[in-house]
């Protein structure tokens, strides 16, 4: 150090140490997808992790569920149901450095089939053709499997954007109908059941005289 004034100068003593501490090892968002509305929803995880390092996952700039320590091998920050975009955010735990994880996962709903209203309730004499089950309407792209008493009855049928018709039934049970999406294989129940019952016929007696 210098005097401005006597120009006398004095070396200062002791010494000052400035550390670098380094980021965390960045790793990869993996997981995402799709999934239909009502499921468990898409894993997130890293392709990796650090022990002594904290993960959270976020959402936009919101963390979504409980951080995650590193445990030296790949981890899973769990099923994700919202959708967006999520990454994540790496934090040495000793020294509070942080970084961003690299790439991102995008979670998507697929919407269920809308559902229509299955008809053809009623019953028909022992013997004759059979009571008709169908559908009050349906979607083009959409296929609608029929059931008998939750067993599978016939072949599927493609919606024509009309009512359905799957034909005469003749055997007595609770009708249901599945629908699945032939793009996204989401499928549903459709509302209500069609009940058919049979009646039998009169006692056949001898005609006489």
């Amino acid at each position: 150090a210098i005097d401005n004034t006597t120009l006398c100068s004095a070396t200062m003593t002791g010494s000052a140490t400035v550390n670098i501490n380094p980021l965390p090892v960045v790793r990869m968002v993996t997981g995402g997808g799709t999934y239909c509305s009502g499921g468990t929803g898409v894993a997130i995880g890293l392709d990796g992790s650090t022990a002594g390092t904290s993960y959270q996952l976020l959402s936009g700039i919101t963390p979504s569920g409980a951080a995650v320590s590193g445990t030296g091998v790949p981890i899973s920050f769990g099923l994700r149901t919202g959708a967006g975009s999520y990454t994540a955010r790496a934090t040495i735990t000793a020294t509070g450095c942080t970084t961003l994880m690299t790439g991102s996962a995008a979670v998507a709903i697929n919407p269920l089939p809308i559902a229509t209203s299955v008809t053809g309730t009623g019953s028909y004499c022992a013997g004759g053709t059979g009571r008709n089950v169908g559908l009050a309407g349906s979607v083009p792209g959409i296929s609608y499997q029929l059931y008998r008493d939750s067993v599978l009855t016939g072949s599927s049928m493609a919606g024509t954007g009309a009512v359905i018709d799957f034909g005469p039934q003749t055997l007595a049970g609770t009708y249901t109908v599945v629908v699945t999406n032939t793009t996204t294989a989401c499928n549903a129940g459709m509302t209500g059941n069609a009940i058919v019952t049979i009646d039998p016929l009169p006692t056949a007696y001898a005609v006489t005289g």
